[in-house]
């Protein structure tokens, strides 16, 4: 026998075996269903999985829109000459699929704190502040602040066209291996009463 009729008897006992009907359904059917029920899915993921990085999704609880938002707002990554904002989630969620599941799952038991009322007053928020800053700061640190990194990059930046302390301290950064948010804490949102000068208070 060829290996031409052995490769097509090979093909057929396949087909034979795909078409095998299951307690009701072939192989086949379940395999076609199967394979366009997960396209159906993986769509479906995907899609929620982008309306829950949306600015609107992010301010919708009044925690969120009453506090940081309204600080948002005042600062250059909202509105600029530019024209290109930075949403919550360009900071707050990292780009790599494995590192933004991460970050999803530890979301959705933040949404626990809103159930239960942790932060729903200024008030409270205030006292968990730093708390709250901190896990961002460190996770930020530890991620070698990459989502500040997607728009903002020491080696392409035009240290000509800063100011000479920033080009010092650009400079200095580069050199000590330092990230982002050692130096730029509270650059979108009030840094925690322990960071703020009393004559801000």
């Amino acid at each position: 026998m060829n290996n031409n009729t052995e490769q097509k008897n090979a093909l057929c006992k396949i087909w034979v075996f795909l078409r095998k009907p299951s307690a009701k359904y072939s192989l086949l059917t379940l395999l076609v269903v199967g394979f366009f029920s997960g396209i159906i899915f993986w769509g479906g993921f995907h899609t929620a999985l982008d309306r829950t990085n949306t600015l609107e999704f992010c301010i919708g609880c009044h925690e969120m829109h009453d506090t940081v938002y309204q600080e948002y707002k005042q600062t250059i990554h909202y509105s600029n000459r530019s024209g290109v904002r930075a949403a919550c989630s360009d900071c707050h969620v990292p780009k790599d699929f494995t590192q933004k599941m991460v970050r999803k799952a530890k979301a959705s038991m933040e949404v626990w704190g809103t159930l239960v009322g942790t932060i729903d007053t200024k008030e409270k928020f205030e006292a968990k502040r730093m708390e709250m800053a901190t896990h961002e700061w460190d996770r930020m640190k530890a991620n070698g602040s990459a989502e500040c990194r997607n728009c903002h990059n020491l080696d392409t930046m035009m240290a000509s066209k800063q100011k000479p302390k920033a080009q010092k301290e650009h400079a200095r950064a580069k050199l000590e291996g330092k990230t982002c948010i050692d130096c730029h804490k509270g650059i979108a949102h009030l840094l925690p009463k322990e960071y703020r000068d009393p004559d801000e208070e």
